[in-house]
């Protein structure tokens, strides 16, 4: 089954919402949870689920995102696999992709190589594990062009995302979709769970002529976005040839009742920051730690993370807190922080509640409480963050609608 499948992972958008992290990378190409880029998530779904045959579609600021795939995702040529980054090669002219689906279109000629019978196409920002067969498999059996995966959310947030709705009649009801509608303020709760309704996970699995039929039918109309869930989706609910893959269904091995079905979309700056503070509790709400579907990625040759005392003699203190290695604390404070690798808080410092990336120096003195700190940054012995958050945006930080306070990589923070 998975022979016959070539997965495409869309990994193009600008991710403006998440600045300063995207000042000069990919949004799928910014770090996450000490040793991890978001595009990780997706690539290990896709590979711990058999599918072995991925292209990843670039565009904007990609060369990180290039560096790290070609870097990490290595798989056997013997066997005919691959994860390989395709930038927009201008194949139809000297443009751009002008949304999701023209992305496709203007790569129809990888389909045309592989000729597989179905099309897998994920986004690549989210957090998430998923077995991408037992949707693959749903989708077989319906004989529809189009399956959707969807995340169940309240309905009082369904402005947030696409919603799907389907049939409540006939032999396909709860699953054939009838409307799908991007953010809509009046929203109609699911039969089965009235507060609730399916957002839509950007996740996608197309039989392969119905999808090539549609992207080219899209790229013929001048009015359209050509985007898959604004143009593509009502092609294929118009005509009824859309259904829905529930996520609340799908069984990961090692998943745990209370990460099940989990999914955050790390659209914003905010959502970015809960989701890695999502890791740090005893029982997490997403466990990095479940080695039977394991989120792979690259690491390098480093020595453990060192807890130690400070030159005063005071002790080195982690609680609550993910560290990874290379990291040094040294008679310091980290307290309910993802500690990237090679970061180090030096003597009297005090780090709180912060995502604080590679390479990062906290020196002695200083104190950052609710942050992110990008690559390289240094903060200056004594120098405060997060405390006062006009005095943060008066030096030029971005300050979040829910005031976390966000430092560009390689900036220098002073007192």
């Amino acid at each position: 089954m998975m022979a016959d499948v070539l997965a495409i992972v869309l990994a193009g958008g600008e991710g403006k919402r998440l600045m300063p992290l995207t000042a000069d990378r990919a949004k799928p190409a910014v770090p996450f949870g000490g040793n991890y880029r978001l595009i990780d998530f997706v690539l290990s779904n896709l590979v711990n689920g058999g599918f072995l045959k991925i292209v990843v579609l670039t565009q904007y600021k990609s060369h990180s995102l290039d560096r790290h795939i070609t870097q990490t995702w290595r798989m056997s040529t013997l066997l005919g696999n691959y994860v390989t980054p395709v930038p927009a090669q201008q194949r139809l002219g000297p443009r751009w992709f002008a949304g999701s689906a023209d992305a496709i279109y203007q790569n129809l000629n990888l389909i045309d190589d592989e000729r597989p019978k179905y099309v897998i196409v994920f986004g690549a920002d989210h957090i998430y594990r998923m077995d991408p067969r037992q949707m693959l498999q749903q989708h077989i059996e319906s004989g529809v062009g189009l399956t959707i995966a969807a995340v169940r959310q309240p309905l009082s947030q369904a402005d947030q995302f696409g919603v799907i709705e389907t049939e409540s009649e006939g032999p396909d009801a709860g699953r054939r979709i009838s409307r799908f509608r991007e953010k809509p303020k009046d929203a109609i709760g699911l039969p089965d769970a009235p507060d609730q309704v399916y957002a839509s996970m950007g996740n996608y699995i197309f039989t392969t002529r119905a999808l090539v039929d549609a992207v080219t039918r899209d790229a013929m109309t001048p009015e359209s976005k050509h985007d898959v869930g604004g143009n593509l989706v009502p092609m294929f609910v118009d005509k009824g040839d859309a259904q829905v893959y529930d996520f609340t269904q799908n069984v990961v091995p090692g998943s745990t009742e209370r990460d099940h079905a989990y999914w955050r979309d790390v659209g914003t700056l905010d959502s970015f920051y809960d989701a890695n503070m999502d890791l740090i509790s005893v029982h997490p709400v997403f466990n990095m730690y479940n080695y039977d579907w394991p989120i792979l990625s690259i690491y390098d040759p480093m020595p453990a993370a060192k807890i130690v005392r400070g030159d005063e003699g005071q002790e080195g203190q982690a609680r609550g807190s993910m560290v990874s290695p290379g990291a040094i604390i040294s008679g310091s404070c980290v307290s309910d922080s993802v500690i990237f690798p090679r970061v180090q808080v030096r003597s009297g410092a005090n780090v709180s509640a912060s995502v604080v990336m590679d390479d990062v120096v906290v020196e002695r003195g200083a104190d950052v409480r609710r942050a992110i700190l990008d690559k390289g940054v240094i903060v200056a012995p004594g120098a405060q963050l997060g405390i006062d958050h006009e005095y943060d945006r008066a030096r030029g930080y971005t300050v979040s609608e829910s005031g976390i306070v966000v430092v560009g990589k390689g900036q220098r923070v002073t007192p």
